[in-house]
């Protein structure tokens, strides 16, 4: 008997490369003593106090599910998770009387509506959304499945560990090339680590004004940046005074997963101050009814916290995530100074390539399954095994073009520090054993 066919989407369907460690580690027959997974962005921190109160009191009598009642709220969210997300802004220095929020379960439905509100269908050339390769590959994989198109602006990743921009007059000519509807943008970046500065916003918004395009901001690691010295960046610090003609046109994407250390609440939103804009996503949303009730009102506490105590806690997260990161790009440079490791500016990831001490041949993603499917070291008396995400599902690379990703990782600093501690011995040992046997 013939069985029913899958869609060509699902047929074409390969795990994310953020989750393809993880999979492949559970079907693992004989484990390790210990797995250490910086393959994934799961924070292990304790969430904010706030939501943590809100959290372990759903009963309270001022919890809307105190007699054990769960409904819809409306589509766009609750009065005061919308009034959270505002708070956060207006703390930072933002102005938010004109911004619309749309919440949304985690920052990935707002990259879906974003993808589904700007950019034209997949085979047409029809306003494709145009990212900073390498960019965050979820919004690879939401594009394909919304059906919407995608191009890039191409960054290499240079011997000392920078990803650099190609020059302003190269990115237009790509814009020209392309006619993109909107620019993506993630300041704290994602996957690299690294920060963008306010010049380098102002000029990109700049050839957003110029060719019509939104500009979309990912700001789910806006507060966490190293270099305490310079300004906080985020789309809302541009105003027509900068660039006549980017208010109307801006968004950005939110979440409650990084810097409040809550990525299972999912919890996100879409910004905009183009009410246009938020009136069609809010009609779009409401296919979804609403977003997670619970997440809401946990989240919604942020909304009553000072402009102090959320210093207090970001500074108290950026001081924590700065050690880590610096441990573990220290010590790869010293257990193999052969190995790119990208500059520690920002977010929680770093990117390891490993062009220079490989041999010819080497494939990230195999190294990654050979990790997680039988790979194993001894670190300090303990059978050990590292899963990391391969990079190659981080770049919008069509057809036969070759691959950067191929030598390249991301790593999460969501492990504990000591676990963090492990990870260049891990992962140099690991890379070594690989190598001797291919």
């Amino acid at each position: 008997m013939n069985k029913p066919i899958l869609s060509t989407h699902f047929e074409s369907r390969t795990p994310s490369s953020v989750r393809l460690a993880q999979m492949k580690y559970e079907d693992r027959k004989i484990k390790p003593e210990a797995v250490i997974n910086v393959g994934i962005g799961n924070v292990s921190l304790p969430t904010n106090p706030a939501m943590m109160k809100r959290m372990f009191n759903l009963d309270a009598p001022e919890s809307p599910f105190k007699n054990g009642i769960i409904r819809y709220s409306s589509t766009v969210g609750f009065s005061e998770t919308q009034d959270a997300f505002k708070n956060i802004l207006a703390c930072e220095g933002f102005d938010t009387s004109n911004l619309h929020v749309q919440v949304t379960d985690g920052g990935s439905a707002a990259m879906e509506l974003l993808l589904i509100g700007t950019s034209g269908a997949a085979g047409t050339e029809d306003k494709p959304l145009m990212m900073i390769d390498p960019a965050y590959t979820n919004y690879i994989s939401f594009a394909e499945r919304v059906g919407r198109a995608t191009v890039t602006v191409k960054r290499e990743m240079t011997e000392d560990g920078k990803f650099n921009l190609p020059e302003l007059n190269i990115i237009e000519e790509e814009i020209k090339k392309h006619n993109p509807g909107a620019l993506l943008v993630i300041p704290y970046d994602n996957p690299t680590g690294q920060l963008y500065d306010y010049d380098t916003m102002k000029d990109l918004a700049k050839l957003c004004v110029k060719y019509n395009m939104w500009m979309v901001s990912d700001e789910a690691y806006r507060e966490l940046y190293y270099e305490v010295e310079k300004p906080l960046v985020s789309i809302w610090g541009l105003t027509d005074a900068d660039v006549p003609g980017i208010e109307g046109r801006r968004m950005s994407i939110e979440t409650a997963s990084k810097v409040w250390n809550a990525c299972g609440l999912r919890i996100g939103a879409l910004i905009t101050d183009n009410a246009e804009f938020h009136t069609k996503s809010v009609a779009e949303y409401t296919a979804n009814l609403c977003a997670n009730v619970i997440g809401q009102y946990i989240f919604g506490a942020l909304a009553h916290e000072t402009k102090e105590e959320l210093v207090e806690w970001v500074t108290g997260l950026r001081n924590y995530y700065q050690k880590q990161i610096m441990t573990v790009y220290n010590g790869l440079k010293t257990m193999e100074p052969g190995l790119i490791v990208s500059s520690p500016d920002a977010s929680i990831y770093s990117v390891i390539d490993v062009r220079n001490v490989v041999k010819p041949g080497f494939d990230a993603t195999e190294f990654v399954l050979y990790c997680a499917g039988e790979g194993a070291i001894d670190i300090d008396g303990v059978k050990t095994t590292l899963l990391v995400a391969p990079m190659k599902g981080f770049y919008d690379v069509k057809g036969n073009d070759y691959n950067p990703g191929s030598t390249q990782f991301r790593i999460s600093f969501v492990e504990t520090p000591e676990n963090m501690a492990k990870i260049p011995e891990l992962f140099v040992k690991l890379l070594r054993e690989y190598e001797a046997q291919r």
